[in-house]
């Protein structure tokens, strides 16, 4: 079958790969659509510490199950899935507290091992989740809202307060529905406009444009001045970080979910005279995809306004040059992988 491989830095291309058969517990699913992630670009550009060379990107995947492993009940060749791309070892700290998003041993899709950018993969039944009522396109975009509902769910927001999302991409408007969807006033802070008008469309009840302000003054004045009660960092800047614990009311939680690209220094007293909760958010539970899901349902509207564009899998070397070329023109790029890997 056909895959698409990163080789090096800003090199890769159509490759052909042997067909997996599924094993005791696994099932064969073709691919149909194949969201692609910032953790992708960062492999095509080189940047992606966790990736090694070469290696098949992906892991937003929707597709069709297509061959079974032995003695595999409760699934048939046709069902229609998403799949949820980590795993768990189930023996280290965060598997034993129930935490296996953050397993210490995790490998996702695409990343730490070959993804799904081909034309089938073999996962084990356990990892796919059936959404009905959400066709396959809708479903390739679940994962990367479910890291948003993840950091929402993680920043425990009350209904009724102020949250702050800062980073509007793929994984911050996850952000921006799931704290909306827990009833929160969202402000939403980014650099691009275009993503400031999309976060309004998907529950943003106001913007800043983050290059046009004092960023930490103006967050500061929320809420009477006394801050904002919650802050989730999705933009991956050391200004970003810094601003949240600046600008955070007294009693504060912050969330991030973005990796700064360079050290962060902190004033640290703030994080003792504040009292802040600090908390990392990595990955998302199977409760998170389900949100996540009810949340596309609620509205069909809303996944046409996620994706930027699609392309078919014979250019999938061409969505990487073009995302790469401008990145912030892009929400979310879908790969239309039906009939192109055979």
């Amino acid at each position: 079958m056909k895959a698409f491989r990163i080789d090096a830095p800003r090199q890769g291309g159509i490759v052909d790969v042997p067909v997996v058969q599924p094993g005791p517990g696994e099932l064969r699913l073709a691919v149909s659509w194949l969201g692609l992630c910032g953790s992708d670009l960062s492999t095509w550009r080189g940047a992606n510490a966790l990736a090694a060379y070469p290696r098949i990107p992906g892991h937003e995947v929707a597709g069709v199950v297509e061959a079974l492993g032995p003695g595999l009940e409760g699934w048939k060749p046709g069902d229609e899935a998403l799949v949820v791309p980590y795993t768990a070892c189930g023996s280290c700290s965060a598997c034993k507290a129930g935490r296996p998003n953050c397993c210490r041993n995790n490998q996702t899709l695409g990343v730490q091992r070959d993804g799904a950018l081909a034309a089938s993969i073999v996962v084990p039944a356990g990892k796919l989740l059936r959404v009905p009522g959400l066709g396959l396109r809708e479903l390739a975009l679940v994962e990367p809202l479910s890291v948003g509902f993840h950091a929402a769910s993680r920043a425990r927001i009350v209904a009724g307060e102020t949250v702050v999302v800062l980073g509007a991409g793929g994984v911050g408007i996850g952000a921006v529905a799931g704290a909306a969807a827990r009833g929160a006033r969202v402000v939403v802070v980014d650099v691009d406009q275009r993503k400031l008008e999309l976060a309004r469309r998907l529950g943003a009840a106001d913007t800043m444009d983050g290059r046009r302000t004092d960023l930490v003054e103006a967050l500061s004045a929320l809420d009477g001045g006394e801050g904002p009660p919650v802050l989730i960092e999705a933009a991956g800047q050391a200004a970003t970080f810094r601003a949240c614990v600046e600008a955070a009311a007294f009693a504060g939680r912050v969330v991030y979910i973005g990796y700064a690209k360079e050290p962060v220094s902190y004033e640290t007293r703030r994080f003792v005279q504040k009292e802040l909760d600090i908390r990392g958010s990595r990955n998302a539970l199977r409760e998170d995809f389900e949100a996540a899901a009810a949340w596309l349902l609620a509205d069909s509207s809303r996944a046409e306004l996620l994706v930027t564009r699609t392309l078919p899998f014979a250019e999938a070397a061409r969505a990487f040059s073009e995302w790469d070329a401008e990145p912030g023109a892009v929400t979310k790029i879908l790969i239309d992988c039906a009939g192109g890997g055979e």
